[in-house]
């Protein structure tokens, strides 16, 4: 009786494991324009223009209706047919029935815009779940700008909390300075950042990266994308270059009396169109 008590407990686990499993893949856009190529693969692995269902979730954008009805008509443009645009408040993300606005969708895609306008919709609601579910069932999820950083667990708000001279933003490494917040959650060992070379967030993602040394830094340049793997692997698309910032290995991490931030033993990788990147051996995989 026992035996098989443990028999069926050890047969429910493994189920439970095999359900935890990711299926699906991220399509995480720097932002900019997106070279030739780029949306097609998007669209490609969301079951191609015939079959793919494709929901634009636009409320980064201070204009949502407009943009999302903009990205619909270049997604139709490429042939996809079973597209819409789907704009939710944060009371419509927070009641269950709203979910079935993404049933059966195959990929799902932010606009750009502003990530924590994003995530004050969509954080601990039944829609973020469901997007999760889709996530791991096989869809595949994808976002350009805010759209990109909205994807990690811990998200860059982009505001400073320590420097407030707007005209000389992120002009230092430092500790207490880049707000974070929750985000969606899609990737739970890295901290998305975005524009990253055009825009010079090398110190902002620097600064988390070393308060948060267990996540790997992700900074993803214009017309660039990262296309994330079910075996956390990555590969580099586009026109520009992603910066890896990994600190899970360094050492003595510390700040001085002005609360700078300094560390010892960290890897930085700069990885182009090709190159890959395991995320749980840190090892880059050179294209070739």
């Amino acid at each position: 009786m026992l035996l098989s008590i443990a028999v069926a407990l050890t047969f429910a686990l493994a189920l439970s494991a095999a359900s935890a499993e990711t299926m699906g893949h991220l399509f995480i856009i720097g932002g900019g324009r997106q070279p030739s190529g780029m949306l097609e693969r998007f669209i490609s692995l969301a079951g191609g223009t015939n079959n793919a269902r494709i929901v634009v979730l636009p409320m980064a954008s201070e204009d949502a209706v407009g943009t999302g009805a903009e990205t619909v008509s270049e997604f139709k443009s490429l042939g996809v047919t079973r597209i819409e645009s789907v704009v939710l408040t944060r009371a419509e993300a927070l009641n269950p029935d709203s979910v079935t606005r993404l049933n059966s969708a195959t990929g799902v895609y932010f606009t750009g815009g502003d990530q924590s306008r994003l995530a004050a919709v969509l954080v601990h609601t039944p829609i973020q779940q469901t997007l999760k579910n889709l996530y791991h069932e096989g869809a595949v999820i994808g976002g350009t700008s805010a759209g990109a950083a909205i994807m990690s667990e811990v998200m860059i708000t982009g505001e400073e909390l320590v420097n407030h001279d707007k005209a000389n933003a992120f002009r230092s490494i430092q500790q207490s300075n880049i707000e974070t917040t929750a985000g969606l959650g899609f990737v739970t060992n890295a901290i998305i950042d975005q524009h990253f070379i055009q825009r010079k967030r090398c110190n902002r993602l620097f600064s988390v990266v070393l308060e948060h040394p267990n996540l790997v830094g992700i900074g993803i340049d214009e017309s660039t994308a990262v296309l994330m793997n079910p075996d956390q692997t990555f590969e580099v698309l586009g026109e520009s270059a992603v910066l890896v910032m990994d600190a899970r290995s360094a050492t003595n991490i510390r700040t001085d009396q002005n609360g700078h931030l300094a560390v010892a033993d960290t890897r930085v990788h700069l990885l182009l169109a090709g190159d890959g990147f395991d995320l749980k051996s840190g090892r880059c995989v050179p294209k070739r």
